[in-house]
């Protein structure tokens, strides 16, 4: 079994943000392998559940917002006996240009409140991360700027590495070795 979340806030003022680069990407997984979320609470999060070459795959947005996005895979881990090898979360980066997408097998939160939050629940920084990057404005505090809607041309670009952390996800559902997707997907 292998859980794959999204990280993101929640609610209508929080859509096509940078900090919801997560959430754009498993959505557009969820959308093109036909899978739909549903709210459960107990997780603190929208699920969606499909198997891949007989292997339960679980989506997982977490409704905590990002801070507290821990609480709601400790959860989802705990209840599914998910081992922490077996998952993979996406995020933005901030230290990373628009777009750009880096797989890593394990890492520090990096200054990234939602890993940071997810690394002392679980009690280790051993799971898998694609970031997606999205820049940085020295003159805007970077609290300002994450939450700062995406324009037209930026959407497009994080749409586009969307699609590509899409396919990604599918090679990782279908039981691909990480390092083969990490070589395939991270972009210098």
């Amino acid at each position: 079994m292998k859980l794959i979340v999204g990280l993101g806030n929640p609610g209508k003022e929080y859509e096509y943000t940078r900090h919801n680069a997560g959430f754009i990407a498993i959505d557009l997984f969820a959308k093109k392998n036909d899978i739909e979320f549903k709210l459960e609470p107990k997780f603190k999060g929208m699920i969606g559940i499909k198997s891949f070459n007989g292997e339960k795959v679980i989506l997982l947005k977490p409704m905590t917002y990002m801070n507290l996005s821990g609480e709601s895979v400790i959860a989802v881990m705990n209840f599914y006996k998910i081992n922490l090898e077996d998952i993979l979360v996406i995020s933005d980066d901030l230290d990373s240009n628009l777009g750009r997408i880096r797989l890593r097998d394990h890492g520090s939160a990096g200054g990234h409140n939602g890993h940071k939050n997810i690394v002392s629940h679980v009690h280790s920084e051993g799971y898998k991360r694609i970031k997606i990057g999205i820049g940085r404005d020295s003159n805007i505090p970077v609290v300002d700027w994450v939450l700062k809607k995406l324009t037209e041309e930026e959407l497009a670009i994080l749409n586009n590495s969307a699609e590509k952390v899409s396919n990604a996800l599918l090679d990782f559902a279908n039981d691909v070795e990480f390092m083969k997707i990490s070589s395939k997907y991270s972009e210098k």
